[in-house]
């Protein structure tokens, strides 16, 4: 079976597929219609550029078939402003409500997630969801442990991230590892492959925008990432696959309050050479 199909009835023989395919296996024929090459089954990322770019809908991929891709709706595009406000009233959430998150609701973040862009199209990354508190409480604790043993055997580091003070916080009651958020989703992939440390975080950066179209807050859980990658009691209790890593990890939950406000940030530092 071809790797993809032409409808030749319909295909306007302009050669955009063949122009934004990252991996430059289709050709245009003799017969200006597109072709796939020699060694295109072997060589396609599957990234379905192709079937997405083409505006007569005359592509049909093998793996990405075309029924299966949503055409593009026109009535959802936002403004430059809109998107500017949208990414600008971001904030990392760190007070939420005692209120459990739907499984369906984490699900729709995850879903998508999924559509980050990841190393030649690898789509390498998968996810752990957290969400009972006895656990996440756990969890907790022992990230506590780590730092800890942070103290005792890397002070110098453990001063830079304030650890002592971390610490001191959780043993007077207050959760400063997962700050009383519901849910925990942790990103995670194999060891070894190079693409999967920022195919992991651009995926849960995707996660936590879309969380505020959902009226949820996230928050980068920094201190229980770091532990999941050094300490072994953390790895055994996340019980991940022995060759897969966390690459990251997101609070999720609803916000107890809401800001009002887009504050500033530093004016970009930028070397231009145009």
């Amino acid at each position: 079976m071809e790797l993809f199909t032409i409808n030749r009835e319909t295909c306007n023989q302009d050669g955009i597929c063949a122009a934004v395919c990252p991996a430059g296996i289709i050709e245009m024929n003799d017969d200006a219609y597109p072709s796939p090459s020699v060694d295109a089954d072997e060589i396609c990322i599957r990234c379905g550029h192709c079937v997405a770019v083409c505006p007569t809908a005359s592509l049909d991929h093998t793996d990405v078939p075309l029924e299966a891709c949503v055409p593009v709706s026109k009535e959802l595009a936002i403004t430059h402003e809109q998107s500017v406000q949208f990414l600008r009233k971001r904030r990392s959430i760190r007070r939420y409500k005692d209120k459990t998150v739907p499984k369906p609701e984490l699900e729709q973040l995850i879903d998508v997630a999924r559509f980050a862009p990841s190393g030649h199209n690898s789509q390498c990354v998968e996810w752990l969801v957290l969400g009972d508190r006895g656990e996440l409480q756990r969890l907790s604790g022992i990230v506590v442990d780590w730092m800890r043993w942070m103290l005792d055997n890397q002070p110098d580091v453990a001063a830079l991230f304030h650890m002592d003070r971390t610490v001191f916080r959780w043993e007077e009651g207050h959760d400063v590892i997962l700050r009383g958020a519901p849910a925990v989703i942790v990103a995670h992939a194999h060891k070894e492959n190079r693409a999967a440390p920022p195919a992991c975080a651009i995926a849960l950066t995707y996660l936590e925008l879309a969380a505020t179209t959902l009226g949820m807050g996230a928050c980068w859980a920094g201190y229980f990432n770091a532990a999941a990658g050094v300490f072994p009691p953390m790895q055994e209790a996340l019980a991940l696959p022995s060759s897969h890593q966390a690459f990251g990890a997101m609070m999720v939950g609803y916000p107890q309050y809401r800001y009002q406000r887009l504050p500033p940030r530093n004016e970009p530092s930028i070397t231009w050479r145009l």
